[in-house]
Protein backbone atom coordinates (compact mmCIF):
# COMPACT_ATOMS: atom_id res chain seq x y z
CA UNK A 1 0.00 0.00 0.00
CA UNK A 2 2.95 2.47 0.98
CA UNK A 3 4.27 2.07 -2.70
CA UNK A 4 1.09 2.93 -4.25
CA UNK A 5 0.37 5.43 -2.25
CA UNK A 6 4.11 6.66 -3.02
CA UNK A 7 3.64 6.41 -6.51
CA UNK A 8 -0.12 7.72 -7.14
CA UNK A 9 -0.09 10.66 -4.29
CA UNK A 10 1.85 13.32 -6.40
CA UNK A 11 -0.93 13.60 -9.53
CA UNK A 12 -3.58 13.01 -6.79
CA UNK A 13 -2.15 16.37 -5.07
CA UNK A 14 -1.50 17.79 -8.61
CA UNK A 15 -5.34 17.11 -9.30
CA UNK A 16 -6.67 18.13 -6.04
CA UNK A 17 -4.43 21.72 -5.35
CA UNK A 18 -5.51 22.64 -9.14
CA UNK A 19 -9.17 22.42 -8.24
CA UNK A 20 -9.16 24.17 -5.12
CA UNK A 21 -6.52 26.75 -5.11
CA UNK A 22 -5.79 25.13 -1.13
CA UNK A 23 -2.74 23.02 0.20
CA UNK A 24 -4.79 22.15 3.07
CA UNK A 25 -7.79 21.40 1.57
CA UNK A 26 -6.17 19.18 -1.73
CA UNK A 27 -4.19 17.29 1.25
CA UNK A 28 -7.59 16.28 3.01
CA UNK A 29 -8.97 15.21 -0.22
CA UNK A 30 -5.83 12.90 -1.12
CA UNK A 31 -6.02 11.38 2.14
CA UNK A 32 -9.69 11.00 1.77
CA UNK A 33 -9.53 9.48 -1.93
CA UNK A 34 -6.43 6.97 -0.07
CA UNK A 35 -8.54 5.99 2.88
CA UNK A 36 -11.38 4.42 0.40
CA UNK A 37 -8.81 2.80 -2.09
CA UNK A 38 -7.73 1.28 1.34
CA UNK A 39 -11.30 0.19 2.06
CA UNK A 40 -12.40 -1.20 -1.30
CA UNK A 41 -11.68 -4.50 -2.46
CA UNK A 42 -10.98 -5.37 -6.31
CA UNK A 43 -9.76 -2.49 -7.20
CA UNK A 44 -8.67 -3.06 -11.11
CA UNK A 45 -6.89 0.26 -11.83
CA UNK A 46 -5.90 2.46 -8.34
CA UNK A 47 -4.60 5.20 -10.80
CA UNK A 48 -7.78 5.59 -12.06
CA UNK A 49 -10.04 4.77 -9.18
CA UNK A 50 -8.00 7.87 -7.17
CA UNK A 51 -7.88 10.29 -10.33
CA UNK A 52 -11.73 9.47 -10.15
CA UNK A 53 -12.02 9.65 -6.32
CA UNK A 54 -10.19 13.25 -6.03
CA UNK A 55 -11.92 14.85 -8.72
CA UNK A 56 -15.04 14.12 -7.67
CA UNK A 57 -14.52 14.95 -4.12
CA UNK A 58 -12.71 18.19 -5.36
CA UNK A 59 -15.59 19.02 -7.55
CA UNK A 60 -17.92 18.50 -4.42
CA UNK A 61 -15.36 20.78 -2.01
CA UNK A 62 -15.25 23.34 -4.80
CA UNK A 63 -18.61 23.48 -4.84
CA UNK A 64 -18.99 24.17 -1.30
CA UNK A 65 -16.28 26.41 -0.90
CA UNK A 66 -17.88 29.01 -3.94
CA UNK A 67 -20.33 29.84 -0.84
CA UNK A 68 -17.85 30.14 1.49
CA UNK A 69 -15.81 32.50 -0.85
CA UNK A 70 -18.84 34.52 -1.17
CA UNK A 71 -18.54 35.55 2.49
CA UNK A 72 -14.38 35.98 2.22
CA UNK A 73 -13.78 39.30 3.64
CA UNK A 74 -11.76 41.08 0.80
CA UNK A 75 -10.65 39.46 -2.70
CA UNK A 76 -9.47 35.53 -2.05
CA UNK A 77 -6.45 34.13 -3.91
CA UNK A 78 -5.07 30.93 -4.25
CA UNK A 79 -3.38 29.33 -1.45
CA UNK A 80 0.50 29.82 -2.39
CA UNK A 81 3.18 26.84 -2.80
CA UNK A 82 6.84 27.63 -2.26
CA UNK A 83 8.48 24.07 -3.37
CA UNK A 84 10.02 23.90 -6.09
CA UNK A 85 8.68 21.74 -8.85
CA UNK A 86 10.71 18.66 -9.89
CA UNK A 87 11.76 18.28 -13.28
CA UNK A 88 8.72 16.12 -13.65
CA UNK A 89 6.16 18.31 -12.76
CA UNK A 90 7.55 20.75 -14.74
CA UNK A 91 7.92 19.65 -17.98
CA UNK A 92 4.26 17.56 -17.68
CA UNK A 93 2.40 20.74 -16.17
CA UNK A 94 4.44 23.81 -17.15
CA UNK A 95 2.76 27.21 -15.96
CA UNK A 96 -0.35 25.17 -14.92
CA UNK A 97 0.57 26.19 -11.14
CA UNK A 98 1.19 29.75 -11.51
CA UNK A 99 -1.06 31.60 -9.24
CA UNK A 100 -2.43 33.79 -12.24
CA UNK A 101 -3.75 30.48 -13.73
CA UNK A 102 -5.23 29.48 -10.43
CA UNK A 103 -6.87 32.67 -10.17
CA UNK A 104 -8.30 31.94 -13.87
CA UNK A 105 -9.76 28.63 -13.26
CA UNK A 106 -11.80 30.11 -10.53
CA UNK A 107 -13.67 31.73 -13.64
CA UNK A 108 -14.80 28.10 -14.28
CA UNK A 109 -17.69 26.07 -13.49
CA UNK A 110 -16.35 23.07 -11.15
CA UNK A 111 -16.82 20.38 -13.55
CA UNK A 112 -15.63 22.67 -16.50
CA UNK A 113 -12.56 22.70 -14.16
CA UNK A 114 -11.93 19.53 -13.62
CA UNK A 115 -12.81 18.55 -17.63
CA UNK A 116 -10.10 21.31 -18.78
CA UNK A 117 -7.38 19.91 -15.86
CA UNK A 118 -7.58 16.22 -17.02
CA UNK A 119 -7.58 16.97 -20.74
CA UNK A 120 -5.37 20.12 -20.98
CA UNK A 121 -2.67 19.80 -18.04
CA UNK A 122 -2.96 15.78 -17.40
CA UNK A 123 -4.00 14.54 -20.81
CA UNK A 124 -5.93 11.95 -19.66
CA UNK A 125 -8.36 10.52 -22.93
CA UNK A 126 -11.64 11.83 -23.44
CA UNK A 127 -13.18 8.72 -22.66
CA UNK A 128 -11.06 8.15 -19.38
CA UNK A 129 -12.05 12.57 -18.40
CA UNK A 130 -15.54 11.33 -19.16
CA UNK A 131 -15.72 8.39 -16.80
CA UNK A 132 -14.23 10.44 -13.93
CA UNK A 133 -16.39 13.81 -14.23
CA UNK A 134 -19.26 11.00 -15.13
CA UNK A 135 -20.81 12.07 -18.28
CA UNK A 136 -20.76 11.13 -21.77
CA UNK A 137 -17.40 11.76 -24.50
CA UNK A 138 -19.30 14.55 -26.53
CA UNK A 139 -20.21 16.33 -23.15
CA UNK A 140 -17.17 16.28 -21.99
CA UNK A 141 -15.38 17.84 -25.42
CA UNK A 142 -17.90 20.50 -25.39
CA UNK A 143 -17.12 21.18 -21.37
CA UNK A 144 -13.12 20.97 -22.33
CA UNK A 145 -14.03 23.05 -25.60
CA UNK A 146 -15.61 25.90 -23.87
CA UNK A 147 -12.81 26.23 -21.06
CA UNK A 148 -10.11 25.78 -23.32
CA UNK A 149 -11.68 29.19 -25.31
CA UNK A 150 -12.16 30.90 -22.14
CA UNK A 151 -8.64 30.18 -20.62
CA UNK A 152 -7.05 30.85 -23.99
CA UNK A 153 -9.06 34.86 -24.49
CA UNK A 154 -7.72 35.45 -20.76
CA UNK A 155 -4.37 34.08 -21.11
CA UNK A 156 -1.18 36.18 -22.13
CA UNK A 157 -0.46 35.69 -25.85
CA UNK A 158 2.97 35.96 -25.34
CA UNK A 159 3.93 34.26 -22.15
CA UNK A 160 7.64 34.67 -20.76
CA UNK A 161 10.49 32.21 -20.68
CA UNK A 162 11.72 31.45 -17.12
CA UNK A 163 14.95 33.49 -17.07
CA UNK A 164 12.99 36.45 -18.57
CA UNK A 165 10.57 36.13 -15.50
CA UNK A 166 13.93 35.82 -13.01
CA UNK A 167 15.56 39.16 -14.28
CA UNK A 168 12.14 40.69 -14.30
CA UNK A 169 11.62 39.55 -10.56
CA UNK A 170 14.91 40.77 -9.38
CA UNK A 171 14.98 44.29 -11.39
CA UNK A 172 11.17 44.40 -9.80
CA UNK A 173 12.42 43.88 -6.19
CA UNK A 174 15.64 46.01 -6.62
CA UNK A 175 13.46 49.19 -8.19
CA UNK A 176 10.88 48.85 -5.13
CA UNK A 177 13.30 48.63 -2.53
CA UNK A 178 14.78 51.96 -4.04
CA UNK A 179 11.54 53.75 -4.28
CA UNK A 180 11.88 53.86 -8.16
CA UNK A 181 8.84 54.81 -9.89
CA UNK A 182 10.49 55.05 -13.47
CA UNK A 183 11.95 51.70 -13.01
CA UNK A 184 9.01 50.28 -11.87
CA UNK A 185 6.65 51.46 -13.92
CA UNK A 186 8.98 50.39 -17.08
CA UNK A 187 8.43 46.64 -15.78
CA UNK A 188 4.60 47.17 -16.15
CA UNK A 189 2.38 45.97 -18.57
CA UNK A 190 -0.25 49.14 -18.80
CA UNK A 191 -3.10 47.11 -17.62
CA UNK A 192 -1.52 45.87 -15.14
CA UNK A 193 -3.46 44.57 -11.78
CA UNK A 194 -2.22 44.09 -8.49
CA UNK A 195 -4.40 41.53 -6.00
CA UNK A 196 -4.13 41.26 -2.18
CA UNK A 197 -5.37 38.70 0.23
CA UNK A 198 -5.33 39.59 3.94
CA UNK A 199 -9.08 37.32 4.38
CA UNK A 200 -9.82 40.40 7.39
CA UNK A 201 -7.14 38.81 9.26
CA UNK A 202 -4.57 41.35 8.57
CA UNK A 203 -4.44 44.85 7.05
CA UNK A 204 -4.85 43.99 2.72
CA UNK A 205 -5.93 45.81 -0.28
CA UNK A 206 -9.80 46.36 -0.29
CA UNK A 207 -9.98 45.63 -3.85
CA UNK A 208 -7.44 45.47 -6.86
CA UNK A 209 -5.50 48.27 -7.97
CA UNK A 210 -5.25 48.69 -11.89
CA UNK A 211 -2.71 50.82 -14.25
CA UNK A 212 0.58 51.02 -14.05
CA UNK A 213 1.30 54.21 -12.16
CA UNK A 214 -1.19 53.48 -9.88
CA UNK A 215 0.39 50.02 -9.04
CA UNK A 216 3.86 51.54 -9.37
CA UNK A 217 2.79 53.59 -6.78
CA UNK A 218 1.09 51.27 -4.04
CA UNK A 219 4.00 49.02 -4.66
CA UNK A 220 6.53 52.18 -3.74
CA UNK A 221 4.68 52.32 -0.69
CA UNK A 222 4.15 48.69 0.09
CA UNK A 223 7.87 48.77 -0.24
CA UNK A 224 9.39 51.73 2.05
CA UNK A 225 7.13 50.19 5.09
CA UNK A 226 8.21 46.30 4.88
CA UNK A 227 11.84 48.63 5.38
CA UNK A 228 10.43 50.44 7.92
CA UNK A 229 8.79 46.86 9.91
CA UNK A 230 12.62 45.83 9.58
CA UNK A 231 11.44 43.27 7.01
CA UNK A 232 13.50 41.58 4.53
CA UNK A 233 12.43 40.61 0.92
CA UNK A 234 13.86 37.60 -0.89
CA UNK A 235 13.77 35.99 -4.69
CA UNK A 236 11.38 33.04 -4.09
CA UNK A 237 9.89 30.14 -5.97
CA UNK A 238 6.08 30.95 -5.88
CA UNK A 239 3.91 28.40 -8.03
CA UNK A 240 6.30 27.32 -9.96
CA UNK A 241 7.54 30.66 -10.92
CA UNK A 242 10.07 33.26 -9.91
CA UNK A 243 8.41 35.75 -7.48
CA UNK A 244 9.46 36.75 -4.07
CA UNK A 245 8.67 36.39 -0.16
CA UNK A 246 8.93 39.00 2.64
CA UNK A 247 10.16 37.61 6.17
CA UNK A 248 10.64 38.75 9.66
CA UNK A 249 14.10 38.96 11.37
CA UNK A 250 13.17 35.00 12.62
CA UNK A 251 12.64 34.20 8.71
CA UNK A 252 9.05 33.92 9.51
CA UNK A 253 6.95 34.45 6.39
CA UNK A 254 4.88 37.65 6.31
CA UNK A 255 4.02 38.33 2.65
CA UNK A 256 4.45 36.00 -0.73
CA UNK A 257 3.50 37.62 -4.47
CA UNK A 258 3.45 35.70 -7.55
CA UNK A 259 3.98 37.84 -10.81
CA UNK A 260 2.27 37.04 -14.26
CA UNK A 261 4.54 37.90 -16.90
CA UNK A 262 3.83 38.11 -20.53
CA UNK A 263 5.20 40.19 -23.67
CA UNK A 264 8.69 41.37 -21.55
CA UNK A 265 6.21 42.92 -18.63
CA UNK A 266 4.61 42.00 -15.55
CA UNK A 267 1.03 41.70 -16.25
CA UNK A 268 -0.75 41.22 -12.56
CA UNK A 269 1.14 40.31 -8.98
CA UNK A 270 -1.22 38.65 -6.64
CA UNK A 271 0.01 38.99 -3.06
CA UNK A 272 -0.82 36.43 0.32
CA UNK A 273 -0.57 38.20 3.39
CA UNK A 274 -3.17 35.75 5.40
CA UNK A 275 -1.53 34.46 7.81
CA UNK A 276 -3.71 31.21 7.49
CA UNK A 277 -2.55 31.00 3.85
CA UNK A 278 1.27 30.95 4.37
CA UNK A 279 3.04 27.85 4.30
Amino acid sequence: MSEVYAELRPRAFAIAYRMLGSVSEAEDIVQEAFLRMHQTEEITSPRAFVATLVTRLSIDQLRSARVRRERYVGEWLPEPVLSEPSPADQAETADSLSLAFLVLLESLSPRQRAAFLLREVFDYPYPEVAEIVGTDVDTTRHLVAKARHHVKERRPRYPASRQQRQELAERFTAAASRGDLAALEALLADDVALHADGGGRVPALGRAVDGRHRVARTIAVGFRKIAERGLRVKIAEVNGQPGFVTVDADDRLIMVMGMDVADGRIRALHSIVNPDKLP
